[in-house]
């Protein structure tokens, strides 16, 4: 396999220049530039990565830090950070951020170890004031997605939780219910509780009872054991709102499982939109959360801070609502 002497050799110039022309840094003649590049194809030799990240100090790489991989949600996130990165002439190294602020801040670590040139966090636990100590520390650019960090407003790409379940409560409201259940995420979620309470402050708003909540895990199994222990209290409620659509599925299976039928005996609306909701039966209605839209621009404003470029701050991003079947009049 042929190295940069080699090269050195065969074009009749130093390793200096041929790092010049490799990386297109400082000046070299059209004539020189020429007699490495005819030297580099004779000799089918392949620079190294590592040796080029040396010398330009960027790796062409960003990294990612989730906090899950399974599901619709996270794999679109993914894809279209890829994708997105791909496109930049860029590489995405992807961590797993596990469930805990220690296990996030050790996957930043070790991207930065790795020398990425940005990293995205998409956070569920890491506390406010540690991402921002992260952002002043850090010698990387460091984007976060689902928080807002006060004085880094620009390198946070969120969405506003608390509105999108104050429009799931306003619509099951329009539709005549009165008596609600939630089940929600981990009380350690920041997200979660946003939404909690987004949906709690709307039934105030109206002069109802906030509603009990039942805490699961985002996936579709809490959903089925937080609505078993729901129905298991006796409490009284037309329909449920759950956190995340693989709880919301998993509720519905609860509800079959003891012979309430929805939506005839209890509407019940999720979050995020899953693309498996809309197969359910029956299908089911949701807050749609823009993922991809997020990702892309998380990785958007990362290149800019890669290229030293001014970013301006994001606006909160929107939810909609997807109507199906699960909800339906009291």
């Amino acid at each position: 396999m042929a190295t940069i002497k080699d090269v050195c050799k065969l074009a009749g110039v130093s390793k200096a220049t041929v790092s010049r022309v490799l990386n297109s840094t400082g000046q070299v003649k059209k004539s020189t530039a020429e007699a490495v590049y005819q030297a580099i194809s004779a000799l089918d030799y392949k620079p190294s990565s590592l040796a080029r990240a040396l010398a330009t100090n960027s790796t062409n790489t960003i990294g990612l830090v989730v906090s899950a991989f399974e599901g619709a949600y996270f794999s679109s996130l993914l894809r279209k950070a890829s994708q997105t990165t791909l496109q930049a002439g860029k590489q995405l190294l992807i961590m797993d951020g596990g469930h805990s602020s220690a296990s996030e801040q050790l996957a930043i670590e070790s991207l930065v170890e790795r020398k990425v040139d940005a990293v995205i966090l998409y956070t569920r636990q890491i506390p406010e004031a540690v991402l921002k100590q992260l952002m002043n520390d850090l010698s990387i650019p460091l984007i976060i997605i689902n928080q807002q960090v006060e004085g880094f407003e620009e390198r946070c790409i969120s969405f506003n939780q608390y509105e999108a379940a104050q429009q799931a409560a306003e619509y099951l409201l329009s539709k005549g219910h009165k008596e609600f259940a939630c089940i929600t995420g981990p009380e350690s979620s920041i997200n979660s509780r946003l939404r909690l309470q987004g949906f709690q402050d709307t039934l105030i708003k109206h002069n109802l009872q906030t509603c009990t909540a039942y805490h699961g895990d985002y996936f579709t199994q809490s959903g089925y054991h937080a609505c078993n222990e729901l129905l298991a209290s006796k409490q009284s409620f037309t329909a449920i709102f759950a956190a995340n659509d693989n709880m919301a599925m998993g509720a519905i299976r609860a509800l079959h499982d003891t012979g309430l039928q929805v939506p005839q005996d209890i509407s019940v609306l999720g979050f995020d939109n899953d693309p498996a909701g809309e197969f359910t039966i029956p299908s089911l209605t949701t807050i749609m959360l823009p993922v991809e839209e997020m990702a892309y621009t998380a990785v958007k404003q990362a290149l800019q801070l890669i290229d030293k470029q001014e970013i301006s701050t994001i606006a909160l991003f929107s939810g909609n609502l997807i109507v199906r079947e699960s909800v339906d009049h009291l």
